[in-house]
């Protein structure tokens, strides 16, 4: 004997039923042959829908009523001979008719039972059956139809009985073994009560009725067809690479159906487990396809954790307080309260101060389980031995499953580290003695995150998937890009990085593509962008709830330099190029600090000083290893570097200035360099990561700019600047004359005078190590208790928009890694 279930999806429509017939027809061996079968896809819903306008006094049910009875007459003539749908046509219409009546009941009455509710539904099935039973004749296979409702006997727990096996097994027994029929054609998810009132297994039951069937027979298997081939180690809906499970054990199975797994309902498995029958998960759009074998034998696969599984729709319930600590009874009356009004609990938790319980149960139940826990325990409520019941919404379960986790150490570790890094927050945990399942509470809002993360973390070996976010497209973001989508594959075949760029801003539009966006036409996407405001775009950012985000801002926005702290409290991971946040008030950027750490995210700013330079890098390895700064001096701007470098007094210095802003060594607003507040925020941003508590106002600048340079717009600026250009020339002369060169130098010292931190433009001699310091190089020298005579050096190109971009992809490799 052998048992093929087909669901709902398999006979959706007559081109599917079809695949059935033809997979009826190909089955292997001599053996009499059980299908059963669910209602055609949706009817269920359908006709509940009208049930539910009917006891609501709404006449559209006849609407909904119509519609049903017209596609399955519509089924009847797309699979039977012209000869043989007479019949099929009118068992359809009589089945149609009684619905219809009952609606009408409902309507006069205004009330829908749970009794009447299963009368309703049962409808479905036993319309698919007899139209397929008919079918099957048609097609030279011989089916006999029988009706569940005469062999499957229940409880009266309407809406989900509980099976009398005894009664059933007997049933079964006395009625196939003896029939000389070798196919047998019947309608899932029906039984009836020892009245004989319809009753159901509840919605998904049509596979535990096939069970039911299988372990009553001792058939050699049970076939679950669906539309799926097989069990997977994820919900393909959520999880992009998803892996076929090709064996899993029946307790591995009940574990990943009792917390969402869809492909088979929970409690199918069971009966089966019980004659230790195979049972197979097959596709009924891919028979070819091998599927999931359901067996005893528990495989390896080389990974502890056979898949991973959720449910939504749950809430939480806390019953808290001091008078439980110690005192036998409190669980025993908790439970039996939600038992009384047939609540189920999904998960338990319980502190070991005993101080608390914690439930989890469907959303639907939460304000009835409320009302009788606070009922319950009114006593003690009142007495402040413990407190209202309390409730949380918007939850989720998601859950790691494997008979091989058992004395598996790290898994919990690992499980929870995951979720950790990508700032997943767990509000409860459970595992069970068997140690066959870990499950998380989380919020709902996290879920799809949390099932990627852990999928990752546990199946994808080849690579990790980076979600990255780029704001400013300007010069440096252009050149970014373009290194990005040459290293992609490099990244992915050598770091097993797998780098998506999801998303990309300026000033007036976003573009933000889930699958990755086209990095060869990227400026062109762009201009179809959505306008949008920096903001705007930042929390489409933080609602995507991506895994493994990566935030690069390549702006001077003082606006996207203000949203990283929400950044970092979602766990995202922040690259910036924006000097804005670090040269901020102090507290704003030890902020930050604290946040990447409290949150487990990454907060790099490397190109802050010295474009691509490791100086930065440099200076926290020194200080990690237990090394201490004692001075700094350093030429930090590119810029000025490259002014004097090239100013000579035959051209003049605006001019100078001007070629350095088109080749792309100044800020956008040169006077930034000029002035010395760019150099100074970088003396700074290495004073702070050097330990030191300091602002803005804390460091003197002898500037050598003449103040009516400052002011207006960057045209008068210039304007400004060629009018002066006898005083530039002078503080040239003067250097050159003393066979000096004129370098805009940033000095730090650790102790001494109350100005810690010094910048200006100084005379260098031959003999110092910046004289010989040309183009737009920069140069830092640290002077350390390991280093203090001859200082560590970095030094190299500290301006430009390939070296600046390089320094930013550097930092982004380094948080991806993480």
């Amino acid at each position: 004997m052998q048992v093929l279930k087909f669901g709902g999806s398999s006979v959706a429509s007559a081109e599917n039923i079809n695949k059935v017939v033809n997979i009826i027809l190909n089955r292997p061996g001599p053996d009499k042959t059980i299908v059963v079968l669910s209602a055609f896809g949706g009817i269920t819903d359908l006709l509940l829908e009208a049930a539910q306008l009917a006891a609501g006094n709404d006449e559209t049910f006849k609407t909904i009523l119509r519609q049903i009875e017209q596609r399955h007459l519509d089924a009847v003539k797309e699979l039977l001979p012209v000869m043989q749908q007479s019949s099929a046509s009118g068992l359809t219409k009589k089945l149609c008719n009684e619905i219809e009546d009952l609606c009408n009941g409902i309507f006069l009455l205004g009330e829908l039972s749970e009794r009447t509710k299963d009368k309703i539904v049962s409808y479905g099935e036993l319309l698919a059956s007899q139209i397929i039973a008919a079918k099957l004749k048609s097609a030279s296979l011989p089916a006999e139809w029988k009706d569940s409702r005469e062999l499957i006997i229940t409880n009266s727990n309407f809406g989900a009985a509980v099976v009398d096996f005894s009664a059933t097994n007997k049933n079964c027994q006395q009625y196939f073994l003896p029939a000389p029929a070798d196919l047998f054609v019947l309608p899932g998810f029906l039984s009836s009560d020892v009245t004989g009132n319809t009753t159901t297994l509840g919605r998904g039951g049509s596979d535990y009725t096939a069970a039911i069937f299988a372990a009553a027979l001792d058939a050699t298997v049970l076939e679950i067809w669906t539309d799926v081939s097989g069990m997977m180690t994820a919900d393909p809906r959520i999880v992009s690479n998803f892996k076929l499970i090709p064996k899993i054990s029946y307790q591995e199975a009940m574990e990943l159906s009792h917390f969402g797994a869809k492909v088979i309902y929970p409690p199918t498995i069971q009966p089966v487990m019980s004659k230790n029958i195979p049972v197979w998960i097959k596709n009924t759009f891919a028979p070819q396809d091998e599927g999931t074998l359901i067996q005893n034998e528990t495989m390896k696969n080389g990974s502890p954790i056979r898949g991973i599984s959720s449910i939504s729709k749950i809430s939480l319930i806390s019953l808290e307080g001091s008078g439980m600590a110690g005192i036998p009874g409190f669980s025993k009356r908790l439970f039996e309260a939600l038992a009384n009004k047939k609540i189920n609990v999904i998960l338990i938790t319980q502190s070991s101060s005993e101080h608390s319980i914690c439930v989890a149960l469907e959303t639907i139940h939460a304000a009835k389980a409320k009302l009788t826990v606070d009922e319950t325990f009114a006593y003690e409520i009142e007495t402040k031995k413990v407190e209202p019941l309390m409730v949380e919404n918007d939850l989720s379960i998601v859950a790691v499953v494997g008979d091989n986790m058992k004395s598996h150490t790290g898994i919990a570790g690992k499980m929870f580290n995951a979720l950790g890094k990508n700032g997943i927050n767990i509000r409860a945990i459970a595992q069970g003695s068997s140690e066959r399942n870990i499950s998380a509470v989380i919020s709902v809002t996290d879920v799809i995150k949390a099932v990627n993360v852990l999928h990752e973390e546990f199946f994808e070996t080849t690579y990790k998937q980076v979600h990255l976010f780029i704001a400013g497209l300007g010069n440096v973001g252009g050149k970014l890009i373009a290194q990005l989508n040459q290293q992609l594959d490099y990244l992915k075949q050598q770091m097993r990085l797998n780098i998506k760029v999801v998303g990309m801003a300026n000033s007036k539009k976003a573009l933000i593509i889930d699958e990755g966006i086209d990095l060869n036409n990227w400026a062109a996407l762009i201009k179809d962008g959505q306008p949008m405001l920096i903001e705007k775009y930042i929390d489409l950012i933080l609602s995507k709830n991506l895994r493994n985000t990566v935030f690069a801002d390549v702006t001077a926005s003082d606006i996207v330099a203000g949203t990283y702290n929400k950044l970092l409290q979602k766990s995202i991971a922040v690259v910036a190029c924006n000097k804005v946040a670090c040269s901020s008030p102090y507290n704003y950027y030890r902020e930050l600090k604290d946040s990447a750490r409290e949150y487990n995210a990454r907060f790099m700013f490397e190109t802050n000083v010295g474009a691509g330079l490791p100086i930065i890098s440099a200076l926290n390895d020194l200080i990690s290893s237990g090394d201490k700064i004692n001075k700094i001096e350093a030429v930090l701007s590119g810029t000025l570097n490259f002014v004097f470098n090239n100013y000579n007094g035959k051209k003049s210095f605006a001019s100078v200035v001007k070629q350095a802003q088109d080749e792309g060594y100044t800020e956008p607003d040169p006077r930034l360099d000029l002035s010395g507040k760019d150099v100074m925020r970088k003396i700074m941003i290495l004073a702070r990561e050097a330990g030191e508590k300091i602002e803005m106002d804390d460091i003197s600048n002898n500037s050598f700019m003449p103040e009516s340079c400052m002011q207006g717009t960057v045209e008068n600026f210039y304007a400004e600047m060629e009018k002066q250009e006898s005083h530039f020339k002078s503080i040239y002369e003067k250097a050159a004359a003393a066979g000096n060169k004129l370098k805009f130098v940033a000095s730090y010292t650790a102790a001494g005078d109350a100005k810690k931190a010094f910048v200006g433009l100084q005379q260098i001699d031959p003999g110092h190590d910046f004289y010989h310091l040309y183009g737009k190089d920069n140069v830092v020298l640290f002077y350390t208790n390991r280093y203090p005579e001859q200082p560590l050096v970095v030094k190299g190109a500290g301006a430009g928009a390939d070296v600046t971009a390089s320094g930013v992809f550097a930092d982004i490799i380094r948080a991806a890694k993480m």
